[in-house]
């Protein structure tokens, strides 16, 4: 039996460093750390953390891309634990400016013609 990919843009299996922060509704910071991507996309990304994210949290990302750093921000849209006893929460982006936008689509180009 195979799967549909609903999807609306596809993901690419990519492993960035990245530092985020927990906002709640009131604007006010809640947590923060450091993770890494597992998938990346132009609309949001799976990522691995050590403590479990805050699914009424907005997230603030800083990700690095080979040369690039980027921040965007994103709501948790699912957050489960992993076998390895870490977090895997997966973030759709709400706010991301052009120049940002155009990194990550750079990013993206550049690692599917590698692949």
């Amino acid at each position: 039996m195979t799967t549909a990919n609903h999807r609306k843009y596809p993901r690419i299996d990519s492993r960035n460093l990245l530092h985020y922060t927990c906002i709640d509704q009131h604007q006010q910071e809640v947590g923060q750390g450091m993770g890494r991507t597992l998938n990346v996309s132009v609309s949001g990304i799976r990522l691995e953390t050590h403590a479990p994210l805050d699914t009424d949290s907005v997230v603030a990302l800083t990700i690095g891309l080979e040369d690039d750093t980027i921040q965007i921000k994103g709501q948790v849209v699912h957050l489960e634990p992993n076998s390895e006893g870490r977090f895997e929460a997966g973030i759709e982006f709400f706010d991301i400016g052009q120049v940002e936008q155009a990194t990550l689509q750079k990013y993206i180009a550049l690692f599917e013609s590698q692949h």
